[in-house]
C-alpha cells in the first residue's frame, strides 16, 4: 500500500513537471511579431518591399527575362541568407540547384517565382514560412525571419 501510495505520488509529480514544460507557441500571434520585426527592418533600411499575401516580404532587384519560373523548374542560384541582425548563416560560393518543387522552405518556393532567369531577388520570410518553431541548426534560432538575397542564374 506504501509502494502505491509512493509510485501515485511520483506519476503526480512527473505529471505535474511535464505539463510545465509545454511549449505555448502560437502560429497567429507569431505572425504578427514576424510581421512588425519585418515591417520595422525594412523601415530602418529603407528597403522598398512588396507584402505578398502569403505574408512573405520581397523586393525585386532585377527582374530578369525569359520563361514564367513554376514550381516544377529546376533552378540554378546564388544566394546569402542572413538573419534580421545582418549576420550570414548561409550562402552559396558557387550556383547551386534544386527543384523547386523539392524539399525548400515555403518562403523560397512562393518567392522565386516571382523573377525569372537573370534575376535577382531580396526575401523577407517570416519564420511561419521559414523553419516555423523550429531550429534547423547552429545559426537559425526557432522562429526567425530570414532576409534572403537571391541570383536566379537558370532555369530548366
Amino acid at each position: 500500500m506504501l509502494k502505491t501510495k509512493i509510485l501515485l505520488c511520483l506519476f503526480l509529480i512527473v505529471g505535474v513537471l511535464s505539463s510545465c514544460k509545454k511549449d505555448s507557441y502560437d502560429a497567429e500571434k507569431q505572425a504578427k511579431v514576424d510581421d512588425a520585426l519585418i515591417v520595422d527592418f525594412i523601415a530602418k533600411n529603407s528597403i522598398v518591399a512588396v507584402k505578398h499575401s502569403s505574408g512573405l516580404y520581397y523586393q525585386i532587384i532585377t527582374p530578369g527575362t525569359g520563361n514564367e519560373v513554376t514550381a516544377s523548374n529546376t533552378v540554378s542560384v546564388n544566394y546569402q541568407g542572413k538573419l534580421l541582425d545582418g549576420s550570414e548563416f548561409d550562402s552559396s560560393t558557387s550556383p547551386v540547384s534544386f527543384s523547386l518543387s523539392g524539399n525548400l522552405i515555403q518562403g523560397w518556393k512562393i518567392g522565386v517565382p516571382l523573377i525569372k532567369k537573370g534575376g535577382k531577388i531580396r526575401l523577407i520570410i517570416p519564420s511561419a514560412l521559414a523553419y516555423g518553431n523550429t531550429s534547423p541548426g547552429a545559426g537559425i534560432p526557432k522562429n526567425s525571419v530570414l532576409d534572403f538575397t537571391i541570383d536566379l542564374i537558370n532555369v530548366q
